[in-house]
């Protein structure tokens, strides 16, 4: 048998059937007020009959934080139904429901937001083209987004989730905060790693405490991209040290965000090693870890796991194939899906928006022209 098909039980006492989480993906499919729909529910509940935890795409925690069009919303209480919906769908099936919270930061497309300005630690323009330049938030703001991460987590609980999946990564608002290439501030916010730390060692804090009321078993994960490439960016070095920090919080687990996870350093090509598995051996034997980037099969979740990490996401070859885990448990991993054609969208359950932005994007996906008859 697999290992990741093997159970697997949390510090905290929660249970999941397999080792293997559906990775948190936008899919663009919300009403436009937050709500979930019925298309995106379908969407998930196909992905929930095999994984034994489902991480669902960003949740932004407050209107300024809204980082995509069609994106969930956990930014205000009438919005608990809707969520709800989503979390009982998802353990409908199995699975364990998980929902990401975040704040976009100077990533937010301004026209989503309520006043289209941008927000940041400082006044720096992400390197990209037609970014435009975020305004620095002031300390009584800091503090109302870190409560707002707080409150999601109550309406999350309220919701009936499983859990909650702190994103630190992606160069989104918490990232952004530990960056040198986003703060430059000179508070107590900023300046050295151990004060760019700060904002998002308070946000996970925010969200233990707000967790309290939640059944023991409530898993809280934080989820962080490892390097940037921008100068002067997130090293390695900041990121270890970053990383002991978190597995001093009474976080359930650490979930590392790269594109392959064998991949070594996007900052030295000399670097090979995994970027997962450095962080596997400085905090593995104190928090778990989540591997996940370009693992399309079984063997190679099994090659991944070999170096210790407990637990994979997988994210595009989950959309890809919704049965990848079913197939594996059945022994037919010859019919998993590791491409998908321009004809699939509605036997893969997947939203229409999500799939325009498959078959638009060159490259994200591996798309195939039309289904071999």
């Amino acid at each position: 048998m697999y290992t990741f098909l093997s159970p697997y039980t949390f510090a905290n006492g929660a249970t999941v059937r397999n080792r293997i989480m559906l990775a948190p993906m936008t899919n663009f499919a919300s009403a436009e007020n937050g709500e979930v729909t019925a298309e995106e529910l379908a969407y998930y509940r196909e992905r929930s009959r095999g994984a034994g935890t489902v991480v669902t795409a960003v949740a932004n925690v407050t209107p300024g934080g809204k980082g995509f069009p069609g994106e969930i919303g956990i930014d205000r209480d009438e919005l608990v139904g809707s969520l709800s919906k989503l979390a009982t769908t998802i353990q409908a099936e199995g699975a364990k429901a998980i929902v990401q919270i975040f704040h976009a930061g100077r990533m937010a497309p301004p026209d989503l937001l309520p006043d289209r300005q941008t927000v940041s630690a400082s006044a720096v323009a992400p390197e990209r083209e037609g970014a435009t330049t975020p305004r620095e938030l002031t300390e009584a703001e800091i503090q109302e987004i870190i409560k707002a991460f707080g409150d999601a987590t109550r309406r999350a609980i309220q919701a009936g989730f499983d859990g909650v999946e702190i994103h630190g990564a992606n160069t989104y608002l918490i990232q952004q905060f530990f960056s040198p290439h986003s703060n430059r501030r000179d508070d107590q916010w900023g300046g050295s790693v151990e004060k760019r730390m700060r904002f998002p060692l308070a946000v996970v804090r925010e969200v233990l405490k707000a967790a309290e009321e939640a059944d023991e078993q409530f898993i809280i994960g934080y989820r962080i991209s490892p390097e940037e490439r921008e100068e002067p960016g997130i090293t390695m070095e900041d990121t270890l040290k970053f990383v002991n920090e978190l597995a001093n919080e009474e976080l359930d687990y650490l979930h590392i965000s790269v594109q392959d996870f064998f991949a070594g350093s996007m900052r030295d090509s000399s670097d090979k090693r995994s970027r997962v598995e450095l962080i596997q051996d400085e905090v593995g034997a104190k928090i778990p870890v989540v591997g996940v980037g370009s693992l399309q099969i079984p063997d190679d979740v099994e090659q991944a796991m070999e170096g210790g990490v407990p637990l994979i996401a997988l994210g595009r070859e989950l959309v890809v194939e919704p049965q990848w885990v079913e197939k594996a448990a059945s022994g037919r991993t010859d019919e998993i899906r590791t491409e998908l054609s321009v004809d699939d969208r509605e036997q893969l359950v997947v939203p229409e928006s999500l799939w325009n932005a498959i078959v638009n994007r060159p490259g994200w996906f591996p798309v195939k022209e039309h289904a071999e008859n």
